[in-house]
């Protein structure tokens, strides 16, 4: 099942298109994550799947039903755009339960997710005393009131400390391994890695990739480092890999051989071979860093340049 289906989805506003042409799957249950450069259209297209502004062209269906009837799907799906906004003064169950009264939720609920996001016992405090991460907590919670069956997090994680990063992350993967559907858009792609089992990377409106995590880790490249025990000897050890059929980059001592992480033992014996000890010897990955600035852009001034184009 979908829960989100997209086709040719267009905002534009005056000269600028945000999102350009969109046409999307994306499958129920599990953790989703949406990354992109700043100004990718991010926020504009999660706006837009929970009505919050209209298309100017294509459509898209939620849960279903058309985002051109947003109540239709309302009530079956939570979200948290921006930063949570409460009452300072009131403690985070008078909150919730205010909430709740508004939107016709029993009122059992409010005690339901406070569990869920880890707050009992610090519910009856005044919001104002709440941490960063403690209020990301409490909008969790609000947007759980409705027990929905897709949750819409916009940069749940903006502004936490470490600390605060760790435990939203632990509440996104218990979540989504409850079956719900989490979409959760973020910069911090550390965090996507280790949160997320699907990702969408959009750059200036455009999809770029829209997969399972670990097929897009199938492009990351594979690569050894090795650095002899003696610097003198970097260009005698660089011979060496190269008559052993090594395509071997770098410069100073450390080199960088174009290589499988599994080939480490044959660098290490052809080093010893060519009488060269090494310091060290590094079999490495990619990261997902590394993946998605090949695909988005590696510097500001390149995607600069791209959104220039994209105006024009």
């Amino acid at each position: 099942m979908n829960v989100i289906r997209t086709a040719e989805l267009t905002r534009r506003f005056g000269s600028l298109t945000a999102v350009d042409g969109l046409t999307l799957d994306l499958p129920a249950g599990g953790v989703i994550g949406l990354v992109g450069p700043n100004g990718s259209g991010k926020s504009t297209l999660i706006r837009m799947l929970l009505g919050l502004i209209h298309p100017t062209s294509g459509t898209a269906e939620v849960l279903g039903e058309s985002i051109a009837h947003p109540a239709r799907f309302a009530s079956r799906v939570g979200g948290l755009i921006e930063g949570p906004a409460f009452v300072p003064a009131l403690s985070a169950r008078a909150n919730l339960l205010s909430l709740a009264h508004l939107r016709g939720i029993e009122l059992a609920r409010v005690d339901e997710v406070i569990e869920i996001v880890g707050l009992s016992g610090r519910e009856r405090e005044a919001v104002t005393r709440f941490s960063l991460g403690m209020k990301q907590r409490l909008g969790i919670a609000a947007a759980l009131l409705p027990d929905p069956e897709l949750l819409v997090l916009d940069e749940p994680t903006n502004g936490l400390d470490p600390a605060g990063i760790v435990e939203i992350r632990g509440l996104l993967r218990s979540l989504g391994d409850e079956g719900r559907t989490v979409i959760v858009s973020s910069h911090l792609l550390g965090e996507i890695e280790a949160a997320c089992d699907y990702l969408v990377v959009v750059r200036f409106g455009n999809l770029v990739f829209a997969g399972p995590l670990e097929e897009l880790l199938g492009q990351a490249t594979e690569y050894i480092e090795a650095e002899p025990e003696f610097a003198s000897d970097a260009n005698r050890l660089r011979t060496v890999l190269r008559d052993a059929g090594f395509s071997v980059n770098g410069t100073g001592s450390t080199l960088r051989l174009a290589a499988s992480i599994d080939d480490a033992p044959a660098v290490n014996r052809a080093a010893a071979a060519g009488g060269v000890t090494l310091r060290t010897l590094s079999p490495r990955r990619d990261t997902l860093e590394s993946v998605f600035l090949h695909l988005t852009g590696e510097t500001d001034g390149e995607l600069a340049t791209l959104r220039s184009r994209q105006v024009a």
